[in-house]
Formats: C-alpha cells, sequence, structure tokens
C-alpha cells in the first residue's frame, strides 16, 4: 500500500540528527560546497568522510545465534556438554542471543545528462554503501548497469574511474521505469526484498508518468523502506510537480536533499534514526 509522505523533509542536520562532523577545518568548509566545485581529491576526501557516517547504519535480527552473557536463550548441546565437568549437573548455563547484522540496502544512481555534476559524488555514496554495509549499487540512464563489485575496489580512486567508465551510456537520456523493471527481474531483485531502497535522481525522465508509478508500486512491495534523494529539493521554492516526481513521491518513505557532501550523510542519519 502506497504510504505517501507529508512533503520535501528538512535535512537531517536541522532536526537535530547527528551526521559525523570528524573533519580537519580545512576541509569541514568543503562540505556545503556544491559537487561541481570541488576537485576530485576533496571528493576522495570527503568520500571517506562519507564512510564514517555509516557506523549507525541501522540493523536486523539474523537467523543466526551466538554466544553471549544475558542472551535470552540457552543452548542446550554446550550446556550439556559443559555438565560434564560437574558430573552433568548444568552448573553453567551456555546462554545465545540473535546475530544482528546490517539491514540491506540498494541504490539506484542516475547518470543521465542532467544529473552530470552529481555523479561523481552519488558514486562516493554508493561505494560506502556497498564497502561498509555490503550494499548493491546500480547506475542507469537508458539501460541499468551493476556497479557493487567494482565499486569495491581497494583503491577509491580506481573504484570511481571505473565505475565511470562501466557506464557506457552515461550523459544520455533517462528511463527510469525500465531500470527499475530491468532490476526487479533480474537475479539481483531478491536484494531489494526486505531491504532499504535509495533512488538519486532529479526526476526527469522520458518515459509517461504512468509508467513510472507502476513500476514504483512493485518496488514499494518489495522494499522494507523507499527513500528518493534529489540535488533540486534544497532549491528554495522547490516544488514536487514534475510529472515524473510527482507519479513516484506517493511510494516513497522519504524524499530528501541530496545537493551537497553533507545532506548525504544526513540521509544517512536519517536512516539510521527513523529505521528499527
Amino acid at each position: 500500500t502506497p504510504r505517501p509522505p507529508s512533503g520535501p523533509r528538512p535535512p537531517a542536520s536541522e532536526r537535530g540528527a547527528g551526521v559525523p562532523e570528524r573533519l580537519p577545518s580545512g576541509l569541514e568548509g568543503l562540505t556545503d560546497r556544491p559537487f561541481e566545485q570541488l576537485s576530485d581529491h576533496e571528493r576522495e576526501l570527503l568520500g571517506r568522510w562519507l564512510q564514517t557516517a555509516l557506523e549507525t547504519w541501522p540493523t536486523r535480527r539474523s537467523r543466526r545465534r551466538a554466544p553471549g552473557p544475558g542472551g535470552p536463550q540457552i543452548a542446550l548441546r554446550p550446556t550439556i556438554a559443559r555438565s560434564r565437568r560437574t558430573g552433568w549437573d548444568p552448573v553453567e548455563l551456555v546462554r545465545v542471543h540473535p546475530v544482528r547484522k546490517p539491514r540491506k540496502v540498494v541504490m539506484l544512481c542516475d547518470v543521465s545528462q542532467s544529473m552530470q555534476p552529481q555523479i561523481a559524488a552519488y558514486f562516493y555514496l554508493m561505494r560506502a554503501l556497498t564497502v561498509v554495509v555490503g550494499g548493491e549499487a546500480f547506475a542507469f540512464a537508458t539501460t541499468l548497469t551493476r556497479l557493487t563489485w567494482v565499486l569495491r575496489n581497494r583503491s577509491t580512486t580506481a573504484a570511481i574511474a571505473q565505475a565511470t567508465d562501466k557506464v557506457a551510456d552515461r550523459f544520455g537520456g533517462t528511463r527510469i521505469a525500465s531500470s527499475i523493471n530491468a532490476l526487479l527481474s533480474s537475479h539481483h531483485g531478491s536484494a531489494v526484498r526486505g531491504g532499504i531502497v535509495i533512488i538519486g535522481s532529479d526526476g526527469w525522465d522520458s518515459e509517461p508518468p504512468d509508467q513510472l508509478a507502476l513500476a514504483m508500486a512493485r518496488l514499494r512491495r518489495r522494499a522494507y523502506r523507499l527513500i528518493w534523494i534529489n540535488p533540486r529539493v534544497a532549491a528554495p521554492g522547490f516544488e514536487p510537480i514534475v510529472s515524473t516526481m510527482a507519479a513516484a513521491l506517493p511510494f516513497c518513505d522519504e524524499l530528501l536533499p541530496a545537493h551537497d557532501f553533507r545532506s548525504l550523510a544526513a540521509v544517512i542519519a536519517e536512516l539510521s534514526q527513523s529505521i528499527r
């Protein structure tokens, strides 16, 4: 069932959400500068800073269990094994607790012409999600391209460069609905189920809005939470009146600004605080 948000929400930093401030004073001012005004080196440094924001990424209970004090359940076999030392009297109880693991996340990044200034910075966010919490990353314009393993390269510079080269249709048109359907129909579509889905796009699309509405409804049924980040949201007087954005909004849990590195970190902080 669609869960329409109340409208574009202010950044997490304006609502008291914790945004990492672990930057040297010389770099602090860069977090508020537009992406296109940053050098490659500055973007790389801020990309590493983004990874610190993921220390509070939401987790979920897994089926695995591990021994630990105060666990809610007793592990029968280890308890019996230890009771051999005390004449089969279970003096020491071995307790276990559920193991928590990072909640799955999938990010789709629009690499069309209208998103050209934001693409490199969004790739740094996708790299942080893939490296730190094991997320899946995809780029789309007219087709869908998986970038997960490319972005996990040990070298940040090499990862971003290879991801950029791998997307053959960047700086072209946009087919958002077709790209979402391609993901859901592929064997990677299982990563969406029960996970957090982040779509980074300004909402401009060449396909009819009703096709996007159908694709978003299908995506909404699988995802645990659906977040749309848009670099235009921070503009004064922004209203989601573009036909494509208006069609997608009823299926989104949040519409958040993402125009500089501070707002990207605020997206992570928002998710960390709002998801349990």
